[in-house]
């Protein structure tokens, strides 16, 4: 039986840019022209299915890359991707080095931390001023994605000096990070 295919968001579609078809693209890959070196798109809007697409052309513009994609020629047509989320096949992605770990593998994981005390499991991740955040909902069920810290969350630094020790296999993170810093 084949594994359902896993999705991983490498940027967002901006507003359009120019009358030719062109869109902004917020690209959440290091460096960001990186999502340049895939030839295919598969576009999310937040509300439909997902669509494949080609990249025909993009580059830097600014802070965010600016890119053409097959099928879209207009300014009109472009404003319907507005929003969409770029997403690539997990196994498409490249292999990640010593202590390099896509976020997208670590959803659901468990954590705990150096006091042996369950934390939760990772939720999600948001980038913050001071480096990438691992939140971690409890037991309790906190919502996630509302960018609130609430009783039922805890945000850890995502940085080697907080994250221990990584185990892909049983799902588990280990942490330095105390329960009652919140």
């Amino acid at each position: 039986m084949a594994l359902p295919v896993r999705w991983v968001e490498l940027g967002r579609i901006g507003a359009p840019f120019g009358l030719a078809g062109w869109v902004h693209v917020s690209s959440f890959t290091g460096p960001p022209e990186a999502l340049l070196e895939y030839g295919e798109w598969v576009l999310r809007p937040a509300a439909g299915e997902r669509k494949r697409y080609r990249l025909i052309e993009g580059h830097p513009q600014g802070e965010r890359l600016v890119a053409r994609l097959e099928g879209i020629e207009s300014r009109d047509g472009a404003a319907l991707l507005t929003g969409a989320w770029v997403e690539v096949e997990r196994a498409a992605l490249p292999p990640t080095g010593n202590r390099e770990y896509y976020r997208a593998d670590l959803i659901g994981f468990e954590v705990e931390n150096l006091e042996g005390k369950a934390l939760g499991r990772v939720a999600y991740f948001i980038d913050a001023p001071a480096g990438a955040v691992m939140v971690v909902a409890d037991a309790e069920g906190a919502a996630a994605g509302t960018g609130k810290v609430t009783r039922g969350e805890h945000w850890v630094l995502a940085d080697p000096a907080h994250l221990r020790r990584v185990d892909l296999a049983a799902g588990r993170i280990l942490v330095d990070w105390p329960a009652e810093l919140e």
